[in-house]
């Protein structure tokens, strides 16, 4: 399988929405569920639904330089 096509595990650090709150009780925050945990939103959202994550978003890489 080439590297475009390999299926996406759903992790924070990958999604748009993910970012460090830079509170130390609370580090971790979703900006599309307006939640911060003291683990990764992924978790909180698959504990209080039981289901993946329906907000994820992959960010987009930038292009990779010509060197």
């Amino acid at each position: 399988m080439s590297e475009t096509n390999k299926p996406i595990q759903q992790t924070c650090r990958l999604c748009v929405h993910y970012y460090i709150t830079h509170d130390v009780n609370f580090m971790y925050g979703c900006r599309m569920f307006g939640i911060k945990s003291q683990r990764q939103p992924l978790m909180e959202i698959i504990e209080a639904s039981g289901k993946p994550c329906e907000g994820f978003e992959l960010k987009q890489r930038p292009p990779a330089s010509g060197s």
